[in-house]
């Protein structure tokens, strides 16, 4: 048997796919929201969580979302690689299409519970894109509290760096998003899951 935590906010959609997960032969699901997934995590230990990255609390994945060691499965739309990125640096063995099949759902989680890895074809570019990744750690900092709406000396301030710095990491930031000025820099970075 393979026991099951998904991790979903939305209420609604947790429900439904625990059902689907539920109804399986071989799976025993559970489900949380972000906020309870680690006590959820502690007294089920699950063998695979099931995460939708398009939730709030995925933009502060931890190195495992429920503080457990268990396989990650990650739920994603194509598009995004920064959330792909995060996903594979909280080792997550599990890449599947929110569009894809129950079926095709139902056999990654029987492929990553038994330790291999699943990559759902139509995310395989969007992860090569998201290994690709030209922005540095720090740039990501600086980019993520400016989509927030810092200033750039609120950001100065934050990060213990000077205005001038700050400044210096905006512009890298741009040349390196192919992007027009500061505002297009941080909508390309949004829409790509960057912050």
């Amino acid at each position: 048997m393979i026991r099951v935590l998904l991790v979903h906010d939305t209420w609604l959609m947790r429900s439904a796919l625990t059902a689907l997960l539920d109804s399986a032969e071989g799976i025993e699901a559970s489900s949380a929201c972000w906020e309870s997934a680690p006590d959820q995590a502690h007294s089920l230990q699950p063998d695979l969580c099931v995460v939708d990255a398009d939730c709030p609390g995925f933009s502060r994945l931890p190195d495992h979302p429920t503080g457990q060691r268990c396989e990650l499965l990650v739920l994603a739309t194509s598009c995004r690689p920064g959330v792909l990125r995060r996903a594979a640096q909280a080792r997550a063995l599990g890449f599947v299409n929110k569009d894809a099949s129950p079926t095709l759902l139902l056999n990654a989680i029987r492929l990553v519970a038994a330790g291999k890895r699943y990559v759902d074809a139509s995310l395989a570019p969007d992860l090569v894109q998201a290994a690709d990744m030209k922005l540095t750690p720090r740039e990501l900092s600086v980019l993520a509290l400016a989509a927030e709406g810092a200033s750039v000396p609120e950001t100065a301030g934050t990060l213990r760096l000077s205005k001038g710095t700050v400044r210096n990491y905006m512009s890298a930031i741009i040349r390196k998003t192919n992007a027009r000025n500061w505002a297009d820099a941080v909508r390309i970075s949004n829409g790509a899951g960057w912050v």
